[in-house]
């Protein structure tokens, strides 16, 4: 029990600390289900069919009962130790799983459908919970260390476009790659050309990442073909985001709803990783943010290099992001100098659609603008009537006493819907000063042009 504690410890500083390293995770073994057309492995006595005109290697774990086997043109079978094939009509075995109906032949898919820039395909070695990579760095970043799997088989398109990719170190096959040249002559080798393909050119001795401030990732213009490698399942189309005016960060492909912090940072002072932690422990670990995610990283906006945390509503209509990002906020000018934050902005998406509140609808920067418009319109109109007033373009008098009426009724023509004695008890009129009118409940302006009119 007394090593677990430091052992603990030692975890909690390792996902605490800025992903260094990406793990290719699709594998193209004989044995996994995914690998197959009917998503499951050949069953005994199946014809199995491989592509005739694509290069694979594929590593064979088990024993496998085959009725018939098309093998690639140039590909090669790994046989594990106690792996093999053996022959077998259809027939002639009975498999519970593989149910008693005329099966066709068993198609290995196409290996070359993993591409380097699918970020569905990379998991980051050592991500905190609570946190997550926006779209951009879900793929190897230019300072990372990318890892293969050790056992198991596996192809990696570097395309679309004969572009280059740059990370800090490939480990393929129990080797590691830091140089150019070594890496060029393991892709050229057989071993090399089964498992990597494309036109893109893959580049290894990038620096490691110390800047206490953080790095940024420099996958900023292979973001539209990580976009479309994410897209791709649901025909390039981003999902809508169940929310108004959603946001889209730096890095990601498609709206979300939530809040985005932007930090300009004291580069002699802030540090990525403490912020990092601080926002785990102080503020994520609270009842309150439970399930919210956040992406913290360093990214360049207008050339303009800054932190950006972006905070993800955990479901619609909670506003718990809203929420952090504005104690996040007061957060930095408390505590600005300590955290080496030299100023923080933010912003917010508005309500869940279908909230059937207009103003709920509107995001907070609108509804001060709203206000803010009525209020100068009103001040604009009221400006016009004095200046009109001044300059003698627009009149209106005081209230006066009424003059006496002569006898024998009002001059004019005789209403026959009002009569004389009706006219003659109608108490004077009062006009309303042209002037702006609050209350509680309402404001509103009487215009003097009308009041003018209504004068006898």
């Amino acid at each position: 029990m007394g090593s677990v504690g430091p052992a603990l410890l030692w975890l909690q500083l390792c996902v605490l600390t800025q992903a260094t390293y990406k793990l290719w995770v699709p594998d193209t073994n004989f044995d996994t289900g995914t690998n197959w057309s009917q998503n499951r492995t050949p069953c005994a006595g199946d014809t199995i069919r491989f592509p005739a005109d694509k290069m694979v290697s594929v590593l064979v774990r088990g024993s496998h009962t085959v009725g018939d086997l098309l093998l690639p043109l140039d590909g090669e079978l790994v046989l594990a130790p106690g792996a093999g094939f053996g022959a077998a009509h259809a027939h002639a075995v009975s498999q519970p799983d593989c149910g008693q109906e005329s099966r066709g032949p068993v198609l290995f898919l196409n290996p070359d459908r993993f591409s380097w820039l699918d970020p569905h395909l990379w998991r980051s070695g050592d991500e905190a919970p609570g946190f997550f990579s926006v779209d951009a760095e879900r793929v190897p970043c230019v300072h990372d260390d990318v890892l293969f799997p050790r056992n198991a088989s596996f192809r990696v398109g570097l395309g679309p476009g004969a572009r280059r990719v740059s990370v800090r170190s490939v480990s393929a096959l129990g080797e590691t790659f830091t140089r150019d040249e070594d890496l060029a002559a393991f892709l050229q080798s057989r071993a090399g050309r089964l498992r990597f393909h494309g036109p893109g050119e893959l580049r290894v001795g990038s620096e490691a990442c110390t800047d206490p401030s953080g790095c940024e990732c420099g996958s900023a213009q292979t973001l539209p073909w990580v976009c479309a490698a994410l897209l791709q399942p649901r025909g390039g189309r981003c999902p809508p985001a169940p929310c108004h005016n959603a946001l889209r960060p730096e890095g990601q492909c498609c709206d979300l709803c939530g809040a985005v912090v932007s930090l300009i940072y004291d580069s002699a002072t802030f540090n990525l990783e403490r912020y990092r932690a601080r926002l785990l422990d102080t503020f994520l670990a609270q009842p309150q943010y439970q399930g919210l995610q956040a992406a913290v990283s360093k990214v360049r906006r207008d050339k303009e290099v800054g932190i950006q945390v972006v905070l993800v509503e955990p479901a619609p209509g909670t506003s718990s992001a809203g929420r952090l990002g504005r104690a996040l906020l007061a957060d930095a000018a408390e505590h600005g100098v300590a955290l080496g934050v030299l100023s923080a902005a933010l912003r917010e998406s508005g309500a869940p659609l279908g909230s059937g509140s207009v103003e709920a609808q509107v995001s907070p920067a609108a509804r001060w603008g709203l206000w803010g418009g009525l209020a100068t319109g009103l001040l604009v109109l009221l400006g016009t009537a004095l200046l009109l007033h001044s300059t003698g373009r627009l009149r209106w008098r005081r209230h006066q006493e009424p003059e006496s009426q002569p006898t024998g009724g009002p001059k004019g023509f005789s209403n026959p819907t009002f009569s004389a004695a009706t006219w003659e008890k109608q108490p004077p009129g009062q006009l309303p000063s042209p002037a702006l009118t609050m209350d509680n409940s309402s404001c509103y302006f009487v215009n003097p042009l009308f009041a003018a009119e209504a004068e006898v």
